[in-house]
């Protein structure tokens, strides 16, 4: 039987939470009737993670398992769980029983009834450390605001439920599962909600998580908003970089050159820094010129240049 919900969950090194997590998400679902699956896709652990899921699996046929070869990271366990699930609707948390299941039976109805897109989950009263987690997360969250315009609180939150259609459109990788909600809305699916959710103390094991996530946080922001703009007009950018550029070194060099004209043989044009500054910029311009020509060549000839999502059709 199809299920309704697919329950994706992305692990390392949870050995010890995963009987408990898998034991309460059958219960609830049981409880209220869903037909469901739970992926536990194993992003490379050490641990006996992968042979506590094998048996899981056996205990229950609706639990089904991923196992990378090494670690690859949160996004490529999510996108190999989006391309895995065949639910109606999705829900996401992690492996570490800090995202309550309970949470489940309201994350659905939001998504099955009130016809929401995505739903993200908001950990408004946290157990983390106050210095090391809480304050950089507010940070993040803050300029995730501003740049994306989604007012979401707690944009990296695991728990998070989808529509079937928006984890197949969505390609989830590098360190790209903490912007989902924006991928989401620039492939054009705008209602977007928020849901309070209960975030519980860790009981097994250590965070997996260092500082290092917030650096490559802002890069990848800066990189899907490049991609989301330009991604398949790159000459939009570079084009129009380049001009401006090669023009303002352009200009200084003819300015340069009327000086000389006017100043004659005693003028040291070369002896000028300004001089190898315009000379420079035209360069520059040249090249991001060329960047953008290259990249509008291999976006024309990529396979899926004219991959649009449509929401429907009638008479076709």
């Amino acid at each position: 039987m199809k299920p309704d919900l697919s329950i994706v969950v992305p692990l390392f090194n949870e050995e010890e939470s995963l009987p408990e997590l898998v034991e309460w998400i059958d219960r609830v679902c049981t409880e209220h009737n869903y037909p469901y699956e739970v992926i536990l896709v194993d992003d490379g652990s050490t641990d006996e993670s992968w042979s506590v899921v094998e048996r899981l699996s056996q205990e229950n046929p609706f639990i089904k398992g991923i196992r990378f070869q090494r670690n690859y990271g949160k996004s490529a366990a999510l996108n190999e769980g989006f391309k895995a699930c065949k639910g109606q609707v999705i829900i996401t948390m992690d492996a570490d029983l800090q995202d309550s299941p309970d949470e489940i039976p309201e994350l659905f109805r939001m998504i099955a009834i009130d016809g929401y897109d995505l739903v993200s989950g908001w950990k408004k009263v946290r157990h983390d450390n106050a210095i090391t987690k809480n304050l950089p997360s507010k940070l993040y969250n803050a300029v995730n605001r501003r740049m994306s315009g989604l007012k979401l609180h707690d944009m990296n939150c695991g728990l998070k439920a989808y529509r079937r259609k928006v984890v197949k459109s969505i390609e989830v990788y590098g360190e790209m599962h903490r912007y989902i909600p924006i991928l989401a809305k620039w492939a054009g699916f705008r209602k977007i909600g928020e849901k309070v959710v209960v975030h519980r103390p860790r009981k097994y094991g250590v965070s997996k998580f260092g500082w290092e996530r917030f650096i490559n946080g802002f890069l990848d922001l800066l990189s899907i908003q490049f991609i989301s703009r330009f991604g398949k007009k790159p000459m939009h950018f570079f084009g129009l970089l380049g001009s401006i550029t090669f023009m303002i070194g352009f200009i200084a060099v003819m300015w340069l050159g009327i000086e000389r004209l006017n100043a004659g043989s005693n003028y040291g044009l070369t002896n000028r820094p300004w001089f190898y500054i315009a000379l420079t910029t035209m360069v520059m311009g040249t090249l991001f010129f060329l960047a953008g020509y290259l990249g509008e060549l291999i976006a024309r000839s990529s396979a899926d240049r004219n991959n649009y999502l449509i929401e429907d059709r009638l008479g076709c």
